[in-house]
């Protein structure tokens, strides 16, 4: 392993005046973890401590390099939710350390990226992927092999999205980059990397026929000097072989040598098991694969390795062997609020905190959170008449809100109203007084004035959490976080963020008792009456709360939170088009319902009345009913909530409540 950031000094003082951090030789000890193949148990305590230990010491530029391996480290373990708060701090860090502009800038993005695109948020790595490229060039050399790292990576995150011809000549730029600054391209590690995922990418878009046969022949001579060049390096030990091996599995079981694929994946899996341990996602899907190849060839009968291009299919999973780890810095014409708050804060806020307020600046977190479209995203040019502007928040906590409090509000409010063309606009009445929207805030009133409470109720208070509306819980844990080196907003954020499972299995069983009651039992009946409002009443309900299962089934650390009425659709379609998520098809499927709702419903027509208006509109909306109920029940048994096949929603209750730990009364609704 090698040091992901710069390790100068920060300028600020330590915390403690005997505490110190070493840098280099929490590197050095996290090599020799990682070359004794025992980082599955040593890694992570190593990793905490040095993190403690560069907090205490007030070094911030040695605790973002703690922070960036960290990330690398639960990305290699499939760990995507506990990396979620690594990557905010370590985004917050960057930006308090002013690293804007330098390689240690670039490294980190492309950390962040990484990370991101691991953990399945595509949009928010995409963003900082073209963040790194821009920065990249500003900042590295054209033959610079971290640039090489970043087209490689980037590439990923365009094949999970299905955009392989742009991957490839990511791919191909990688390598090219590679091969011009190797010393000797026959043992570089890197080069058999690429070629490696590069093999990947043309195997999994391979096409038919005498095309499909060349594709293979292509990914194979790949794949065969990936192995070639760890041979010739003496690294067939290293963590990264696995990469290469199973490559090289996936390759051959798609020509139809099982034999040669079970070979490689028991390679692959012995060394994952070493280095990463055995309770990984790595290791679970090179596991899969294994087994598919072991069926293959039990099914082929022989060991026989003769290539055959119409073999047996490949995985679909793309195997990748984990890499290491900020928030974009822009300064181009804002497109929404946000965009806009950021770039107040660059140019009026942060330097007045620097100038002002010294002593507090790295106490202060800064950010966007709360009511308004902005800090969802949403707003668009018609979101300009009320509470728009170049506006942000200021969080501190109780004891320097005190101190300082009063007199920031008072230099904030002289700062100047307009930026980058836009000024404040008029506040609405609630966005005034206890309301307001920016401005200085101690960190619990903030959150108290939201959700009323000044943190999230514990895991052993499930009755607080129920209490707890889902758009109270989205506007508590929306917007963006500029600067937070303290870490105390962010970390208060994050427990909103992070509801019980207990307490989502609850949601979700209720959720179920009420799709099945408005869209199973009582539309159909309603229709029948003829009562037509009744009827529109029962589709908002079914609408409402099918529209918030999904966001609880897709977890809301990892998607947020439904948010109010206003919006709820946009965040859903933003939700279904991200890549990995369960239940997409239902937003388009609801939109359609509400589309026919209003013939169904007035269109002169229930069942007993025969009309011809509303019948066919009534049929179709019954048969997207049952269609969402039936995915549904396919996501429950996907996940392992139920093992029953039963399509009215509220049989499902039971089996979903048998998975809550706790005896709260509150959750149990049977």
């Amino acid at each position: 392993m090698t040091a992901t950031t710069t390790t100068e000094d920060s300028g600020t003082p330590p915390t403690h005046d005997d505490a110190t951090f070493d840098v280099n030789d929490f590197l050095a000890r996290l090599d020799a973890v990682f070359a004794n193949h025992s980082a599955a148990t040593k890694a992570e305590p190593l990793l905490l401590d040095a993190m403690t230990d560069a907090e205490n010491a007030g070094d911030f530029a040695g605790l973002l390099t703690v922070l960036n391996e960290t990330m690398g480290f639960y990305r290699s373990q499939g760990r995507h939710q506990d990396n979620q708060w690594i990557i905010q701090r370590a985004i917050e860090l960057a930006l308090r350390l002013g690293l804007e502009g330098t390689e240690a800038w670039t490294t980190t993005l492309i950390n962040a990226a990484t990370s991101q695109r691991a953990a399945g948020n595509y949009e928010q790595a995409e963003d900082l992927y073209e963040q790194a490229l821009a920065s990249a060039r500003a900042t590295l050399a054209p033959t610079d092999r971290r640039l090489a790292a970043l087209h490689n990576n980037y590439s990923m995150l365009l094949s999970e999205t299905d955009r392989p011809a742009k991957a490839r000549t990511e791919l191909e730029e990688a390598l090219r980059i590679l091969e011009s600054s190797s010393t000797d391209p026959t043992q570089d590690v890197d080069i058999a990397s690429t070629c490696t995922n590069l093999a990947l990418l043309i195997l999994q878009n391979r096409g038919e026929g005498q095309q499909g046969e060349r594709a293979i022949d292509e990914a194979h001579t790949l794949a065969d000097r990936s192995l070639a060049i760890y041979h010739a390096a003496h690294a067939e030990h290293s963590a990264h072989f696995a990469s290469a091996l199973a490559g090289a599995a996936q390759v051959g079981f798609a020509a139809g040598d099982a034999a040669a694929a079970v070979r490689d994946y028991e390679r692959a899996l012995a060394i994952i098991a070493e280095c990463y341990g055995e309770h990984t996602e790595y290791y679970a899907v090179t596991a899969q694969n294994l087994a598919e190849a072991r069926a293959a060839l039990a099914a082929q009968g022989t060991l026989d390795s003769t290539r055959t291009p119409e073999g047996p299919q490949p995985s679909p999973a793309q195997l990748s062997v984990p890499h290491r780890h900020v928030e974009p810095a822009t300064h181009t014409a804002p497109t929404n609020g946000m965009q806009l708050a950021r770039d107040y804060w660059l140019a009026y806020v942060k330097p007045m905190l620097d100038e002002r307020y010294a002593e507090f600046a790295p106490r202060i977190a800064v950010g966007l959170v709360g009511h308004g479209s902005e800090c969802y995203g949403f707003d668009d040019a018609l979101s300009r008449d009320h509470d728009f502007g170049p506006r942000l928040c200021m969080w501190l906590t109780a004891s320097d809100y005190a101190r300082i409090g009063e007199q920031l509000q008072a230099d904030y409010e002289s700062l100047p109203a307009q930026c980058n063309g836009f000024a404040r606009t008029a506040a609405t009445p609630r966005a005034q007084g206890a309301g307001r929207r920016s401005g200085v805030f101690e960190i619990g009133e903030f959150f108290t004035s939201i959700t009323g409470y000044p943190i999230a109720p514990g895991e052993n208070e499930p009755h607080l959490w129920m209490m707890l509306d889902e758009a109270t819980l989205a506007a508590a844990t929306n917007g963006r976080v500029f600067a937070d080196a303290l870490g105390a907003f962010s970390k208060t954020r994050q427990s909103f963020k992070l509801m019980p499972d207990d307490v989502r299995l609850a949601l979700i069983s209720k959720r179920l008792g009420m799709i099945a009651q408005a869209g199973q039992y009582n539309l159909p009946r309603m229709l029948q009456r003829g009562d037509g409002a009744a009827a529109w009443l029962c589709v908002s309900e079914f609408a409402d709360a099918v529209s918030s299962l999904v966001f609880l089934i897709n977890n809301p650390v990892t998607v947020g939170y439904a948010p109010y009425y206003k919006w709820r659709f946009a965040a859903l379609r933003a939700l279904s088009a991200r890549a990995g998520m369960r239940l997409t098809d239902v937003c388009a499927q609801l939109e359609q319902v509400l589309r026919l709702a209003s013939a169904a419903c007035f269109g002169g027509a229930g069942f007993g009345e025969g009309g011809a208006g509303a019948a066919p509109n009534v049929r179709e909306v019954q048969r997207i009913v049952g269609d969402i109920c039936a995915q549904t029940v396919q996501t429950l048994q996907d996940l392992g909530l139920t093992t029953s096949d039963e399509d009215f929603l509220e049989w499902q209750r039971p089996y979903i409540e048998a998975h809550i730990t706790s005896d709260a009364a509150c959750l149990h609704s049977l």
